[in-house]
């Protein structure tokens, strides 16, 4: 291992990295423990060029963010073939040895790390910053609760002089969003959808797009849509159930169009919780998961190149739409007007509240969904009871007799 870093005094090794070696280091000048990044610049010229400039762009790109879900950047320099970059030494854990650990983590739980990620990208992409790899390995939990994202070196920046080739895929195969997988460009929703896919392991212990190979995993995420989360986790409320789906959407239309109104919606579903779970504390005790359901099956584990039809026959929740999510999910959290202005939007009926407790499918437009904010105070819309919908029948019964009444009389 070894000793120097620039001016930096190497204390252990905390692990090995997508493009290097990661340290825990001192920092003499300031007497502050540093967390330091390196790349090995032993490289063939060319790929040396390429892994140099990403590396340096991650300095940057991270540099210019400062907010309390971001990992701060000090510094960044080279010694000889290494390059590195000094930033802030977390006291936590990686989120994927937390998942590993606990399997299923308490729903309040689940959504406080997730709402503080959203908050942390929203920043990011206001800054015309994508991530592009989010996933629990780029998600630090500390002791007190407190979540900070890790890894821009694969983002793509405006104004950034290094740019991916045409049809070149990065990122983690698991946590891509469909755009990433053709080969597509990526803006902020790609980042809104691999943050769904996580969302999506925490409530279930599984992903959603699985498969045998990473073929078979993007074809997933091209063609399968998975079970709805409840169906998996009977603690899941389904305002959630709509939340995933909003943000797993295939079109980055139909998808959450920023990642605080995410934060929002979690937020909004977080205070309709029962107290008693409303927790947020990381607990490090591996769960029990009996509320767990072991027949049902989160994704589709078929071969790449499988039939697209036979995708469909396999039984998919259609309750687990995006479209139909969005107007539920509008319906629970969103003002009257608002609610009647998407319902003319989607060319869809406003759902009932039996077909919210249902979850019963709606029939889809012919048109495609809109981008519309249905982020409010869960407390605005809080659904009126069965006994509550009959006295507003029976008043405006009364209303239209009193009415002929007038007219014939």
């Amino acid at each position: 291992m070894i000793k120097e870093l620039g001016r930096y005094q190497i204390i252990s090794e905390l692990g090995q990295g997508a493009m290097g070696v990661v340290y825990k280091a001192k920092d003499p000048l300031i007497d502050r423990e540093v967390a330091i990044k390196t790349i090995n610049l032993s490289l063939a010229q060319e790929e040396r060029e390429e892994y140099e400039a990403r590396f340096y762009q991650e300095a940057k790109a991270a540099g210019r963010l400062s907010h309390p879900n971001i990992v701060t950047i000090y510094d960044v320099g080279r010694t000889d073939d290494i390059a590195y970059i000094a930033m802030e030494y977390l006291h936590g854990r990686e989120l994927r040895d937390i998942l590993n650990d606990n399997r299923i983590l308490p729903i309040a739980q689940v959504i406080d790390i997730i709402s503080q990620v959203a908050l942390g990208l929203s920043y990011a992409h206001e800054h015309e910053i994508v991530h592009r790899d989010i996933k629990p390995s780029n998600v630090m939990v500390i002791r007190d609760g407190h979540v900070k994202i890790t890894d821009f070196g694969i983002a793509r920046m405006a104004s950034a002089a290094v740019r991916t080739q045409t049809g070149m895929v990065l990122g983690s195969p698991k946590y891509m969003s469909p755009e990433q997988v053709m080969g597509k460009l990526t803006d902020q929703r790609s980042d809104i959808f691999s943050l769904g896919v996580m969302l999506y392991e925490m409530l279930t212990g599984q992903a959603p797009f699985m498969g045998e190979n990473v073929n078979a995993i993007m074809y997933q995420t091209l063609n399968a849509s998975p079970a709805a989360p409840s169906t998996m986790n009977v603690d899941v409320p389904e305002m959630l159930n709509f939340i995933v789906a909003k943000a797993l959407a295939k079109d980055v239309d139909s998808r959450y169009q920023n990642a605080r109104d995410l934060a929002n919606d979690l937020r909004a579903c977080r205070d309709a919780l029962p107290r008693s779970t409303s927790s947020s504390a990381i607990d490090s005790t591996p769960q029990k998961s009996g509320s767990i359901n072991p027949d049902v099956s989160g994704s589709l584990s078929s071969e790449a190149g499988e039939d697209s039809n036979q995708v469909s026959a396999l039984g998919l929740s259609t309750s687990f739409d995006s479209m139909e999510a969005t107007m539920r999910l509008a319906a629970m959290t969103a003002s009257e007007e608002d609610v009647e202005e998407l319902s003319k939007t989607f060319r869809m009926e406003r759902p009932s509240i039996e077909d919210i407790n249902r979850a019963a499918p709606v029939p889809r437009p012919d048109v495609g969904l809109k981008s519309s904010s249905v982020s409010r105070s869960y407390s605005q819309s809080a659904a009126p009871s069965n006994g509550g919908g009959y006295i507003l029948l029976a008043i405006i019964a009364l209303v239209v007799i009193g009415l002929i009444s007038t007219i014939v009389f």
